[in-house]
């Protein structure tokens, strides 16, 4: 009995000393540690006044050390912006992204149908005039065909695996995607040295004049028939196409190089801090991994905006117009064509123009 009594009286003592050098009201340890936790005061004082929930919450909004690392992500215990990124690339970039590339499909159908194919009204002459040179088809079709493997290689990226891996299998849409990543990442060095070429091409010629407003205004003449609108070598439509595409292009290849080599540029941060001057409230201390992210929807973005772009410009330089495939296909387009459509382009050339023979193109 004596002995349980010393060993008692040793805890107590030990008790009020722990209690002494802690700073810990004794009471606190009496009611228990639920209670005490109602009191604002944890034993040991581990989180002092605050609750779970606040560190929890102060963690998950990306909550750093003190201790000042050189990269700002190691003092990141939990990279809550994944989980953001995840939702929205998952989220409404697939589901808006896929709901307007299906849009402008349906919209050029309707158009199709409404339409008809866009035809030379005074039919073929039999005499052509040289539209592009072989330089020229060459830097377009080397943009054009880079940008569809890029465009097929993305969207496998973005949509294969609801689309293609129920279809093929997983062994086989591995080895497709796999294919697809490497291809991606090497053509498009292809599809920058295409931007570079039509940038210096056609430049000079793709600078919106007064010829513009009037096409915009009747609308190309693309919706009524009869209606022929002035152009030179470039009209409004495909001045918006080319702008898109120069633009879009560096932009895209900015973004697509910042993740091929990751963790070594940091854009987004000093660029929220520009726009915040225009009254923008967005966050500019970023981190190295926020800003992949960023990088990557970004790229995403861009890209299927420019292939409903595309798609557009591929309408109507097959399908959609009677003529128009030649002036990329041989380089020469038909007189009339070229009157119809390009009055003031064909008007600068036929003082020194000469025929190209008949023309291949049909009236089909």
């Amino acid at each position: 009995m004596e002995y349980w009594l010393k060993r008692i009286l040793a805890a107590a003592v030990a008790s009020l000393l722990i209690a002494g050098v802690g700073g810990v009201d004794l009471s606190d340890a009496l009611i228990g540690p639920a209670a005490a936790q109602e009191k604002g005061n944890v034993p040991g004082k581990s989180l002092g006044t605050s609750s779970d929930s606040d560190l929890w919450r102060a963690l998950r909004r990306g909550y750093r050390s003190d201790v000042p690392y050189r990269d700002k992500q190691k003092g990141v215990a939990i990279q809550s912006e994944g989980e953001n990124w995840r939702n929205m690339r998952n989220g409404p970039l697939s589901v808006y992204g896929g709901w307007g590339l299906g849009g402008v499909i349906a919209v050029l159908a309707v158009f199709f149908l409404l339409r008809g194919r866009i035809r030379v009204e005074k039919g073929m002459s039999g005499r052509t005039v040289e539209r592009f040179n072989g330089v020229e088809r060459f830097a377009h079709w080397l943009t054009a065909t880079s940008f569809i493997v890029l465009g097929l290689t993305g969207l496998n990226i973005l949509y294969g695996r609801y689309v293609i891996l129920p279809v093929i299998g997983p062994e086989a849409f591995s080895t497709l995607t796999l294919a697809g990543k490497y291809a991606h990442n090497f053509v498009s060095f292809a599809f920058m040295i295409g931007i570079v070429m039509i940038a210096v091409l056609w430049l000079r010629q793709n600078i919106p004049d007064r010829h513009d407003l009037a096409w915009v205004a009747k609308g190309g003449g693309m919706f009524t028939k009869g209606t022929h609108v002035s152009a030179k070598k470039f009209n409004a439509g495909q001045k918006v196409i080319f702008w898109a595409v120069i633009l879009g292009g560096i932009s895209i290849s900015f973004s697509g190089l910042v993740l091929m080599f990751p963790f070594t540029i940091e854009a987004f941060g000093p660029s929220f801090a520009l726009l915040n001057i225009f009254g923008f409230d967005l966050p500019t201390d970023l981190t190295s991994m926020q800003e992949m992210q960023l990088f990557q929807l970004w790229h995403a973005l861009m890209g299927l905006v420019m292939i409903a772009l595309i798609i557009a410009h591929i309408y109507i330089g097959t399908l959609g117009m009677v003529g128009a495939f030649d002036a990329m296909g041989s380089g020469q387009v038909d007189e009339n064509w070229a009157r119809e459509h390009h009055d003031l382009w064909l008007a600068e050339l036929e003082p020194g123009a000469k025929s190209a023979g008949p023309s291949e193109a049909g009236d089909d």
